[in-house]
C-alpha cells in the first residue's frame, strides 16, 4: 500500500469520527526496512518516522536527517537507561516512558542539557507479563510522579494484545489520558489505525503498511 493510500485512509477516517482533517499524525515506522525503501518514502516528502532501537537509529539517520530537511524520529521501542544519553541526542519524542528509574534517568538528562524530548507514558493495557508499560491502575501515580520530577509528558501510548479487539485497549488508554489532562495518544497501527483514528489518536504508528515486510 502506498503512502498515500494510507493518508487518504487516514483522512477518512478523521471524517468518519467528526475530526478535523490532518489531526492524526502519521508516524512511518522504518525499524529494520531496507535503506531503499526509507529513502523512497523521504523522496516522497514524509518527515515524520520511528524507530525501536537506538543503536539501530544512531546507525542511519544523522546521515538522512542531513540530506532531508525537517525530519522527526520518534523512539517507539524500550529504552534502557544506559542508552537514554545517545536517545536524547537523537529523538525528538520517545513513546517508550515505563518505569521510575527510566523517569529519574531522563529527568536529570533533561536538567544537564536543558532539554528534553518530547515523552509518552507506555500503558501495558492488556496487563501482558511479558510487555513493557505501567499497567493501568498504576498509571495516574507514575504520570503524577514524572510531574513531580517536571518531565515534559505529553500523553500516552499503548501496543493491544495480539488476537484481542484493539478497541477496548484504545478506549482505556484515552480514558486515563482524560483524566489525566493529556491530549496526545499513541495508538494504532498497520491492521487498527483507523479504529485508532476513531477512538482519538494523535499519532498511528504505521510499518508494514507502508514498507512492506521488513528486510
Amino acid at each position: 500500500m502506498s503512502l498515500s493510500e494510507i493518508i487518504a485512509r487516514m483522512h477518512a477516517a478523521e471524517e468518519r469520527a467528526g475530526r478535523a482533517r490532518g489531526s492524526t499524525r502519521l508516524i512511518a515506522v522504518s525499524k529494520m526496512q531496507p535503506p531503499g525503501r526509507v529513502e523512497a518514502v523521504l523522496e516522497q516528502g514524509h518527515r515524520l518516522f520511528g524507530e525501536n532501537r537506538v543503536q539501530e537509529a544512531a546507525a542511519k539517520w544523522p546521515a538522512w536527517q542531513e540530506r532531508y530537511g525537517g525530519v522527526e524520529l520518534h523512539l517507539l521501542g524500550p529504552l534502557q537507561t544506559n542508552k537514554a544519553r545517545q536517545a536524547f541526542g537523537l529523538f525528538d519524542a520517545i513513546h517508550s516512558l515505563d518505569r521510575p528509574k527510566l523517569a529519574k534517568t531522563l529527568a536529570r538528562l533533561a536538567q544537564e542539557t536543558g532539554r528534553c524530548p518530547k515523552l509518552f507514558v507506555q500503558v501495558n493495557t492488556g496487563e501482558e507479563p511479558q510487555k513493557a508499560g505501567v499497567i493501568p491502575a498504576e498509571a495516574d501515580d507514575f504520570i503524577a510522579e514524572c510531574r513531580t520530577l517536571d518531565l515534559p509528558v505529553a500523553g500516552l501510548m499503548c501496543i493491544p494484545p495480539l488476537g484481542e479487539e484493539p478497541a477496548p485497549h484504545f478506549a482505556l488508554l484515552a480514558k486515563i489520558a482524560a483524566r489525566n489532562g493529556l491530549k496526545e495518544l499513541s495508538m494504532g497501527m498497520s491492521a487498527d489505525f483507523e479504529t485508532a483514528i476513531a477512538l482519538g489518536a494523535s499519532h498511528v504508528r504505521v510499518g508494514s503498511a507502508i514498507f512492506g515486510a521488513r528486510g
